[in-house]
């Protein structure tokens, strides 16, 4: 399995998507199991009535735990005996895998080289060869029939998987569907048994503060129960434009993805998916997706196999201070549009660019990630209405949404630096053009100023300015009057567009 990690701002901390590659000796306890049992007939396994925290979870966790399973799968990886050896692979590469942890581990060592080979982590010459890589995750079962919510990076890649149940009987299982935006894989247990299962809560109802219970196979140690609190709600962790996270401080490691996060009432509000850690480990740092944000792929993976998402077709940027200012809003709100492609339902239902979409089929937009995931879920069967500021007023704009091709982007989220004046500015000369692949009149800058706002804000030579204060610029004369006609205007701020790479975006310049 595939053990991602992405590196967050903070130069030691990681963020680690939690599913676990099988190196650790604990993760064998797996198939030790117990002995087998009859899974009764029953219906939802969730607690009726809150837990209240003084008494403990006991009773929760004992009638949800039959319904969470362990998942191992297996995969074989192609690795290079050629220079550095065995780093190729989730299991392998010390940034990731779990056998780096505890490296001087003799019992540890001693199963590695049983497991993968004497020569595991040893420098070794030759050609390539293929090795057999295990993976640990966790999932759960949502209906009587055996299937299973799991984390999509779990079973990437694997050519056999198969469920442990927490009376350690192991099932083979068959993928339903996946989706990769989302994070989300739906698996079938290949049986006629009828399974226990959960009910899916409403995660909008989970306020910071609340206790939750989490479930999973950290380590391979297979269920273990931890509980914690809900630490903050719409974390963005950078995995993309539809999601936002629970943060809980549950213990959750390595193994856990993939989980169910419980409510009081032993109803999933989450699936656990990644850490911050400075090692790997939990330091009361977790995320975990919301299930009301991945109910619909889930239904959609059941009936189909597949996704199907509506697609608007904008570029969209965060309404900062500045910007709000510069349009006349009263506050941040909102999604500013940037671009708008060719062809899309935006461009045939009349939306520009520097339009701001302020509400989406009733639903206001405070932040601008709300957007692409109010349009991906939208049926494509009804049209959408959008509530739309344009020069100062706001607008009705109704419009036919379109099935998402898998290249095309929903609604790209993309924050822009703000900028300040400190400017060098230039002719959009032909030479210009053709040396910047630029195809249409605008001011390229040619220096940005050590220490001014400019720089400090990102703008960087090579921009080109398409517009001041919605107003198009052919010159650097058009650029100084409209920023001239900005102060006498008393605008505490001159809206720019600029070009970067092909990419457009608005940079509101707070005028001194």
């Amino acid at each position: 399995m595939r053990q991602a990690t992405r590196t967050n701002t903070h130069p030691v901390l990681k963020l680690t998507v939690i599913a676990m590659a099988s190196a650790l000796a604990a993760g064998a306890l797996l198939y030790a199991g117990r002995a087998a049992t009859a899974v009764p007939e029953t219906a939802h396994v969730a607690v009726t009535a809150p837990v209240a925290p003084a008494a403990g979870f006991a009773d929760l966790v004992e009638r949800v735990r039959p319904a969470v399973v362990n998942i191992s799968t297996r995969s074989t990886q192609p690795v290079s005996t050629r220079g550095r050896g065995n780093d190729h692979g989730p299991s392998f590469k010390r940034r990731q895998g779990p056998a780096s942890r505890f490296p001087t581990d003799p019992q540890l060592k001693e199963f590695m080289h049983r497991f993968f080979g004497k020569r595991f982590g040893d420098r070794q010459q030759g050609p390539m060869r293929h090795l057999e890589a295990r993976s640990l995750g966790s999932g759960f079962i949502i209906d009587d029939s055996g299937l299973v919510v799991t984390s999509q990076h779990v079973i990437d890649n694997a050519d056999e998987i198969e469920v442990i149940l927490d009376d350690g009987r192991s099932f083979p299982v068959s993928i339903r569907g996946q989706d990769e935006r989302t994070d989300i894989a739906l698996l079938q247990i290949e049986s006629t048994e009828r399974f226990p299962h959960l009910v899916l809560g409403d995660s909008d109802t989970a306020r910071v503060g609340d206790w939750v219970v989490a479930i999973g196979n950290p380590f391979g140690l297979g269920g273990t129960t931890t509980s914690g609190i809900v630490s903050a709600r719409g974390r963005n962790i950078n995995s993309g434009p539809y999601l936002d996270y629970i943060q809980i401080d549950a213990s959750i490691n390595r193994g856990n993805s993939g989980g169910p996060l419980f409510n009081q009432a032993g109803e999933v509000i989450g699936i656990n998916t990644a850490i911050y850690s400075p090692n790997g480990g939990s330091v009361g740092i977790g995320f975990a997706i919301p299930v009301n944000l991945v109910a619909d792929v889930i239904g959609q993976l059941r009936d189909s196999g597949q996704v199907t998402r509506a697609w608007l077709g904008v570029r969209i940027q965060k309404v900062g201070p500045d910007i709000a200012e510069s349009f006349g809003l009263e506050k941040p709100r909102g999604a500013l549009v940037v671009q708008v492609t060719p062809g899309s339902p935006a461009e045939n239902s009349g939306l520009l660019p520097g339009d701001i979409i302020l509400a989406f089929d009733g639903k206001p937009i405070k932040r601008m990630r709300q957007l692409p995931r109010l349009v991906a879920a939208t049926a494509l069967s009804s049209p959408a209405n959008l509530k739309v500021w344009r020069n100062g007023k706001t607008l009705a704009i109704v419009t036919e949404l379109k099935p998402m091709a898998d290249t095309q982007p929903l609604a790209a989220a993309k924050d822009a630096p703000a900028a300040r004046l400190g400017l060098t500015l230039s002719p959009l000369d032909q030479a210009a053009r053709q040396r910047l692949g630029a195809d249409r009149d605008g001011v390229l800058i040619r220096e940005v100023a050590p220490r001014s706002a400019a720089a400090r804000k990102g703008l960087q030579a090579g921009d080109i300015i398409l517009q001041v204060g919605r107003e198009l610029v052919h010159s650097p004369t058009d650029v100084i009057n409209q920023v001239q006609l900005a102060k006498e205007r008393d605008h505490r701020s001159a809206l720019l567009l600029i070009e970067r790479n092909g990419l457009e975006r608005f940079v509101a310049i707070r005028l001194s």
